[in-house]
């Protein structure tokens, strides 16, 4: 997927600070192998700002007790906590309220929950569920679990030479038999960002629910969830600088409350008898027992840290730093860049491989010169076997990494080729 690189240069680019960005990265201002950490593989997990990790101490240090049932001082002081961070996910995503915010572990938790609970509900023998090669396998997996459980069938949309989806296929795809369809927004392999809006109207037309995979971008771009026209979201706190073990699904509100609970137990019930239950209203009917308390309390810390910097300019930042990232890669020989090579049309992750390296031994190379970068085939099996290679490694860039970061990596490649040449 070698072309012509067009690149972006992003306004208001000299008032993005990133030196002072980085010195609330406590994980940043150390070395790795007797190097500065170069850290390059954010859209794996991204690191935590200062302000998190003491949000999460500070829970567990002052007011740790659990929620949503106490009346002493602790409990409603964690359930306001709580709940407040519930807002304020609601607000980075512009969800119309709170009440559409179900807090899960992680994306792949809350597409699990929409594929067992709304799936499970609405999917019959025969129907269809269409979805892209280059999704996740936590975007493929749940949809072939319930489709085995259903008798539904499958359906793909493909990619073309630059890593981009054929929209011309919908036509074809969609169907009155398609209940589901689910896309990611931010390809975390090909970086590709998909036109989720139109997509959605698509699926739409068709009478089809719409499910779109915001892990990669929700943590690098503005994202209105009203506007992308979708009926659920999923996305990961951690990849947002926020801690592991807590994200978050959006749901319209008219299809979260017509969907059976996902998991019973505590905090989801409204009534418990010895033969039967009634649940509490979304969206505790999907949070059964203890939740991640501090954990959603820190992400909420994640939310006002970025967006106090400015999703745009995050955005901004980092259209500066792939350009820059495309164009010197593009200098080393034998190297093949998959995905788009227009920076207008992809995010901050690019995946690549290097003639007669194996990208192990690349991401080795590169960790005794202090950069941190993944190599494998990043949950995308699939696309790496239609691509055509076993794996590819991947660097991936977020607010805090710096241009010169860039020259590191090249640095590492050429020196690599040297070693294995």
């Amino acid at each position: 997927m070698i072309g012509q690189i067009s690149m972006l240069e992003p306004a208001h680019l000299s008032i993005f600070d990133v030196v002072s960005i980085r010195r609330v990265f406590p994980i940043l201002h150390q070395e790795m192998n007797g190097k500065p950490l170069a850290f390059l593989d954010s859209a794996a997990s991204s690191q935590k700002p200062r302000c998190v990790i003491e949000s999460l101490e500070d829970y567990y240090r002052r007011y740790n007790a659990n929620v949503h049932r106490g009346i002493y001082k602790l409990s409603e002081e964690a359930t306001f906590a709580y709940e407040r961070a519930r807002g304020k996910v609601a607000r980075f995503i512009n969800a119309a309220s709170p009440r559409e915010v179900v807090f899960v572990r992680n994306a792949t938790e809350a597409i699990n929950l929409v594929a067992y609970s709304w799936g499970d509900a609405n999917i019959r023998a025969g129907d269809r569920i269409l979805l892209t090669v280059m999704e996740h396998h936590s975007n493929i997996v749940p949809w072939q679990m319930l489709a085995q459980r259903t008798g539904a069938k499958l359906d793909y949309i493909q990619i073309d030479g630059e890593g981009r989806l054929v929209l011309e296929d919908l036509d074809r795809l969609l169907t009155e038999q398609t209940k589901m369809v689910a896309v990611v927004h931010q390809s975390n392999t090909l970086g590709t960002i998909n036109p989720i809006r139109m997509i959605a109207e698509r699926a739409h037309a068709v009478g089809a629910v719409m499910l779109a995979d915001i892990a990669q971008s929700a943590p690098h771009m503005p994202i209105d969830v009203q506007a992308l026209g979708v009926d659920f979201a999923a996305f990961s706190g951690h990849k947002m600088c926020g801690p592991t073990g807590v994200g978050a699904l959006w749901g319209r509100r008219a299809l979260l409350d017509a969907m059976p609970p996902f998991m019973g137990g505590g905090s989801m019930i409204k009534v418990v008898e010895l033969d039967q239950s009634s649940y509490a209203e979304t969206p505790n009917c999907f949070e059964a027992g203890t939740p991640a308390i501090g954990e959603a309390i820190a992400l909420g810390e994640a939310v006002d840290f970025l967006c106090q910097t400015g999703m745009e300019q995050i955005h901004q930042y980092e259209q500066y730093l792939i350009g820059q990232a495309l164009e010197r890669l593009s200098e080393v020989k034998g190297l093949t860049i998959y995905g788009p090579l227009s920076v207008a049309d992809r995010g901050a992750a690019l995946s690549f491989t290097l003639d007669g390296v194996h990208p192990h031994d690349i991401a080795e190379v590169l960790n005794v010169e202090g950069v941190a970068v993944r190599a494998g085939h990043h949950c995308t099996q699939p696309l790496h076997r239609l691509l055509n290679v076993p794996a590819t490694t991947r660097a991936s860039f977020y607010l805090y990494n710096l241009p010169e970061e860039i020259d590191r990596l090249v640095h590492g490649l050429e020196k690599a080729q040297r070693i294995f040449a």
